[in-house]
């Protein structure tokens, strides 16, 4: 399996293959339908792996509140995961780029950040948003994804311990691992 660590401002910064529900860090994030249900992709094996707290958490949460906007995020139980607790944010439908999905998509990884934060948590797992079925092309989102990380963690300096972006396949941590070395020249 595939995999790059770099620091910023005194945090990891990991790219690695792999399933996210096997990630051993306080907390992974589920790229989330706004009902906040199982879904498929990420979503669903996120729900499986955890099993009913997760889901039963995530129900009380959209009884609650309703539907998750998107760019927003909210945290539940992690039940049998290895991860304590999965922080759940809906990112953008790609609809061509011009209709604000790299804001949303940038948003949806502060909200997660900043309630990682919030909670204490101190390492956090993220796929990559967005780029199942709601289409957004991977090389761009990745892009999105780290300098959006890159700047919170600056801003931010020892809040986190870890940020680890787990890429399920190796095409995928190819497009990471390429906009990193974007990213981290600016």
């Amino acid at each position: 399996m595939e995999r790059f660590e770099t620091e910023v401002a005194g945090t990891r910064l990991v790219l690695v293959q792999g399933d996210i529900t096997k990630q051993e860090v306080e907390a992974i994030v589920n790229a989330a339908n706004p009902d906040l249900t199982p879904g498929g992709g990420v979503s669903g094996a996120i729900h499986r792996a955890g099993g009913p707290t997760v889901t039963e958490a995530a129900a009380e949460i959209r009884r609650q509140r309703g539907r998750l906007p998107t760019g927003e995020a909210v945290i539940t139980p992690g039940g049998s995961l290895p991860a304590r607790y999965v922080i759940h944010t809906v990112g953008p439908v790609w609809h061509g780029g011009n209709q604000g999905e790299p804001e949303l998509l940038a948003k949806a990884y502060r909200s997660c950040l900043s309630l990682a934060v919030q909670e204490g948590i101190k390492t956090i797992a993220f796929p990559s948003i967005s780029t199942g079925a709601y289409g957004y092309p991977v090389a761009e989102a990745a892009v999105v994804a780290l300098r959006t990380v890159r700047d919170f963690l600056r801003e931010n300096p020892g809040k986190l311990a870890e940020v680890r972006f787990v890429l399920f396949s190796a095409a995928d941590f190819a497009e990471y691992r390429k906009a990193w070395e974007k990213v981290s020249s600016v």
